[in-house]
């Protein structure tokens, strides 16, 4: 097999394995409710109290663990961590569709916490096999995957609920162990043994992770840059719903219509735009064009009169698929290859700690706003103005970094992985090597 096309069937490999593991997740989401319910026998809303402290231990979790598992990843390769995470979503489905108490759920959702993390090595995986100039692509579609996975498992899950709600959690480990059959056979190792370093339990944390980057200043700021993007693009998911009831007297299928366009053209944003758009600009701005389009789009939902400028704002804030893929991309150049799993478990445990603070914050403050319709401050977007808010701050950050550590430089033809060398006169120079073969090839198992 020639080694192009062995590349295209790693990516492809990989790209499966996170469509597959975010569909699974999202099979969940509809019929969470309902079992919680069954388990509890409470209200609607003591559901959701309790399925907010899952959400918690899941992402906290995956903040503790991302920087573990990258860690690990870098010491042992990126198969083993992909395979076992794989194995420990199985055993969670497993146990959440046969829980008969509550912790049962608690139990389960901790250990997917953890398996999730893999999430940072599976990121890894393709800046292995990726030349970093063509970095921000393939994250686009790693974002992509994400994305689509999360719309077609709701829909998914929605219709098997109709059966049981059991049923998807049932369908959600047949998935996962599936994929885990899928990796075994088909996914190699990407990180030669040459190119890998010892586990440092000093640098498996998320604090020693970050610690550890501290000599590459650039990724400290970005990081922020990612934290703050990542705080509030948990207003949409936590509050959406409630914010469209509350204004418009949307249903849950409207709702979860409009949620639906909104992941495809985010998932659109960041797999075909990112990538042709990085090349002919430059990854900063892009970045910068994303990051504004979600400061416009949030600001203008937190104060849409009516449905239409809604979808219209709707609409811009899936630009804002841009930014991450091209940011990814930036922070990809600031270290070496034999990091990139640390890096990633860093930008990882990043968003997790986003996504253990955001929907709490996001909820209290539509709860304040919103407990008194007739009363002065009675202001049911404010959620979307804080997220604004946020993003405003990681556009400043990156301007700052892009500014201090000339992330916006742009390579000149010469520096491109194709160019070649011109010598100076009286000299003869070795041709360089072709950057993308030596992407191409992943080590065999």
């Amino acid at each position: 097999m020639q080694a192009s096309t062995r590349s295209r069937l790693t990516l492809t490999c990989i790209l499966i394995t996170i469509l597959l593991d975010m569909i699974g997740v999202g099979i969940i989401v509809p019929v969470l409710p309902e079992l919680l319910e069954e388990l509890t026998g409470g209200s609607v809303a003591d559901a959701a109290v309790i399925g907010g402290y899952l959400v918690f231990a899941y992402a906290f979790m995956q903040f503790v663990f991302s920087p573990i598992l990258g860690n690990l990843s870098d010491r042992f390769g990126r198969r083993p961590v992909l395979l076992l995470s794989l194995l420990g979503l199985t055993f969670d489905y497993l146990m959440m569709s046969i829980a008969p108490f509550v912790w049962y759920l608690f139990v389960g959702r901790i250990i997917a916490g953890i398996a999730g993390a893999a999430l940072a090595t599976a990121t890894a995986y393709m800046a292995d096999i990726t030349p970093p100039h063509k970095r921000t692509q393939r994250f686009g579609l790693i974002g992509a995957a994400f994305g689509l996975g999360f719309i077609i498992g709701p829909v998914i899950g929605g219709e098997l609920g109709e059966i049981g709600p059991r049923v998807p959690f049932f369908a959600a480990a047949g998935l996962a162990f599936a994929n885990f059959l899928f990796g075994l056979l088909v996914l190699p190792e990407s990180l030669p043994k040459t190119s890998r370093r010892k586990f440092d339990i000093r640098r498996a944390n998320p604090l020693g992770a970050v610690l550890a980057l501290k000599k590459y200043p650039s990724v400290l700021w970005l990081l922020g840059v990612l934290f703050f993007f990542q705080l509030s693009a948990q207003a949409l998911p936590t509050v959406f719903s409630y914010f469209t009831v509350e204004m418009f007297n949307f249903s849950s299928s409207a709702i979860g219509r409009t949620l639906g366009g909104f992941g495809l053209g985010f998932a659109i944003s960041q797999a075909l735009l990112a990538g042709p758009l990085s090349r002919g600009m430059g990854e900063p701005a892009v970045a910068m064009i994303g990051l504004l389009a979600a400061v416009t789009a949030f600001a203008g939902i937190a104060f849409a009169a009516d449905v239409y400028h809604l979808y219209l704002f709707i609409l811009v804030g899936t630009i804002s698929g841009l930014a991450p893929p091209a940011i990814n991309g930036v922070l990809s150049r600031q270290v070496p290859d034999n990091s990139q799993g640390e890096l990633q478990g860093a930008v990882n445990a990043a968003s997790s700690l986003a996504t253990i603070i955001g929907p709490l914050a996001a909820t209290q403050i539509f709860s304040y706003y919103t407990t008194s319709p007739g009363a002065h401050d009675y202001f049911p977007g404010a959620p979307f103005i804080a997220a604004s808010a946020s993003v405003a701050v990681a556009l400043l950050l990156f301007a700052f970094a892009a500014w201090r550590f000339e992330l916006g430089h742009r390579p000149s033809i010469a520096d491109h992985p194709h160019a070649p060398e011109i010598p100076p006169p009286g000299q003869v120079r070795v041709p360089p090597i072709d950057e993308d073969e030596r992407y191409n090839d992943p080590p065999r198992r």
